[in-house]
């Protein structure tokens, strides 16, 4: 756990808010320590995942994807088709009350704020770290499981 920038006052009782402040602030302290491809938003409309496809590390693997695959042509929508076709084999639950925004240069999930939905969310960022950070799963799925996805 990390310090908080905020003293509590003496008998002071942390309320969930306090403890929503801590974990938000340790978050964006880890979020600071992740690749530069992965974010997440928190605020009051709720939880974004934003995932840059561009970013150099993704960028590259991308392009090896689409040298196994000429179908994974791997912008925003085709990490969308990946994500969808992942997360229902492996993690279906986080599917579930999440919207997707791909676009060409990055790809954006959005959660309701809610404590499920947090968790739901940290989730997600790291399978995504798992999956860049060892590349040859994202090859391999590919490569054997690439004609079950629904490439854009």
């Amino acid at each position: 756990m990390y310090i908080v920038n905020r003293r509590l006052s003496a008998g002071e009782i942390i309320t969930k808010e306090i403890y929503q402040e801590i974990i938000y602030q340790d978050m964006t302290r880890r979020n600071k320590k992740l690749a530069d491809y992965v974010k997440i938003n928190k605020n009051d409309a709720g939880i974004d995942v934003w995932f840059y496809n561009e970013e150099d590390k993704p960028f590259a693997i991308g392009e090896k994807m689409n040298e196994i695959n000429e179908e994974a042509y791997m912008n925003g929508y085709n990490w969308d088709a990946f994500f969808n076709y992942y997360l229902t084999k492996n993690a279906p639950d986080i599917l579930e009350g999440m919207d997707s925004d791909p676009e060409a240069g990055s790809y954006a999930a959005h959660f309701e704020r809610t404590e499920e939905n947090e968790e739901k969310a940290e989730r997600f960022v790291e399978i995504i770290v798992s999956l860049i950070e060892n590349e040859e799963e994202l090859y391999r799925i590919v490569r054997e499981e690439g004609g079950e996805i629904e490439w854009d």
